[in-house]
């Protein structure tokens, strides 16, 4: 893993300092003032030179409406409105229309639909979109004054050819979720093998505790524990599994590792509710919460349901275990901030930029909110987090994999949420292993960006 990128999560992981805010009129666009004596003429003009360059010029200006399309995770609906208050107070004169939509299912044909006549000003969705509408010239360059608000490994999965198309502004964590509690009355351990996560389970059937919460009638979230898994066992040790992939040098029908990491939907399958194919998420989780399930394979966006249910609920988080005792634990820069190429209104999208990296108060409030950690420098989320010290003690022995390596191989929209269509229709009996398999292969075509 890069210097960088653990640089930056053991940033957002571990608050080691109080918030120190914007400073002085750095919040309003001016220059910060100094209590002391008063400075020199010539450097008050330079200061507020700079101020002016800062400053987008739609500041002051008439009246603007931007389009927003919003894909947003489990977590986000309503975080609209955080940024509509944040926008009114520092730019009463620029207005977001936004259109919300799952970004799992509806964000990726909502693009396409807007690729036939003109994007939005503004696209909300995934770090890992930048790289399939930037590759097509839909993108905007974002603007280094705003980017430079946020941590340096940010930036990586959203440059092409030495230029930022994305401002990452949170980030996610996914593993196995584990009810503390659970595990300390039963003796158990964090497994780190195949072997000792089988242990647990037969102990679990043993005693009557449903292994895994599971809520499969979500394809993403089979999309999501299955790229989850093909990090660890596929992508751990070919890191080009994609690109070998559309070689033609590997094969979901004849890779092991490939087909080993579709398999383990299975275990989850044969070791949960009965009626996972009708549980909705915040069911499922409920569940967890209330010590019907020992673990849970997912991500930061269960943090959400695990605290709204019992602001007490003591978890952890694990990687899942693969098959040779190495797991990482999963990092996912999440929401990013793109915007048309073609916008009419460019000096009145950056005001927006500039709220949204700039804003301290709104990035803290949008965390807590969405119980996800920071890619902004300089801020700390107020939310507590049982499983932050698990993150904390992976961070530091550099065992975190940014997942972006495997969405930008294997993209969502096209390929990945139709294989869990797929997984969904194998575990039901409705198609074989076997033709699974052979139906990820025939969409090779789909599996890329470009």
């Amino acid at each position: 893993m890069k210097k960088k990128l653990l640089s930056a999560i053991l940033c957002s992981a571990m608050a080691v300092s109080a918030l120190t805010g914007c400073g002085g009129a750095a919040d309003d666009g001016g220059a910060a003032q100094t209590p002391a004596a008063e400075p020199a003429a010539e450097e008050e003009a330079s200061a507020e030179e700079a101020a002016a360059e800062e400053a987008p010029a739609a500041a002051d200006g008439e009246e603007v409406t931007l389009t927003v399309l919003a894909g947003q995770s489990t977590t986000d609906a309503g975080i609209e409105d955080m940024i509509d208050a944040a926008l009114a107070e520092k730019y009463p004169n620029i207005t977001l229309e936004w259109e919300c939509t799952g970004w799992d299912g509806e964000f990726h044909p909502k693009m396409q639909q807007y690729m036939q006549s003109g994007l939005p000003d503004i696209i909300i969705g995934k770090a890992q979109d930048v790289a399939t509408y930037a590759s097509q010239g839909l993108l905007g360059e974002i603007d280094a004054v705003y980017l430079d608000r946020g941590l340096d490994a940010a930036r990586e999965n959203v440059t092409i050819d030495g230029k930022t198309y994305g401002l990452v502004y949170n980030a996610l964590y996914q593993g196995v979720y584990y009810n503390k509690t659970m595990f300390a009355e039963n003796g158990w351990s964090v497994p780190t093998t195949q072997e000792e996560l089988q242990a647990i389970v037969d102990d679990c059937n043993a005693k009557g505790i449903v292994p895994f919460a599971s809520h499969m009638v979500d394809t993403w979230s089979i999309g999501n524990v299955t790229m989850q898994f093909m990090m660890n066992d596929v992508f751990n040790n070919t890191p080009d599994w994609g690109d070998q992939f559309r070689d033609g040098k590997v094969s979901f029908s004849e890779d092991k590792a490939a087909q080993t990491a579709y398999s383990y939907n299975k275990l989850i399958f044969d070791n949960t509710y009965p009626e996972t194919f009708s549980t909705e998420q915040t069911d499922c989780d409920a569940r967890m919460v209330l010590g019907e399930a020992a673990m849970k394979v997912s991500g930061s966006w269960s943090i959400q349901n695990f605290l709204d249910i019992d602001e007490n609920f003591d978890f952890g988080i694990f990687p899942f275990p693969n098959q040779t005792g190495d797991s990482k634990l999963i990092f996912e820069p999440n929401i990013a901030i793109m915007t048309s190429a073609e916008t009419e209104h460019q000096d009145a999208v950056n005001c927006v930029l500039d709220v949204l990296s700039g804003d301290k108060e709104l990035a803290v409030e949008i965390l807590d909110f969405t119980k996800t950690a920071p890619m902004l420098k300089d801020v700390v989320p107020t939310f507590p987090n049982p499983s932050q010290a698990d993150i904390d003690a992976y961070a530091s022995k550099g065992m975190i994999v940014d997942v972006t390596l495997g969405n930008n191989q294997l993209v969502w929209g096209g390929f990945q949420e139709e294989n869990a269509a797929d997984i969904a229709a194998y575990l039901q009996g409705d198609i074989s292993f076997e033709e699974c398999l052979s139906a990820s292969d025939a969409r090779v075509g789909s599996s890329s960006a470009q």
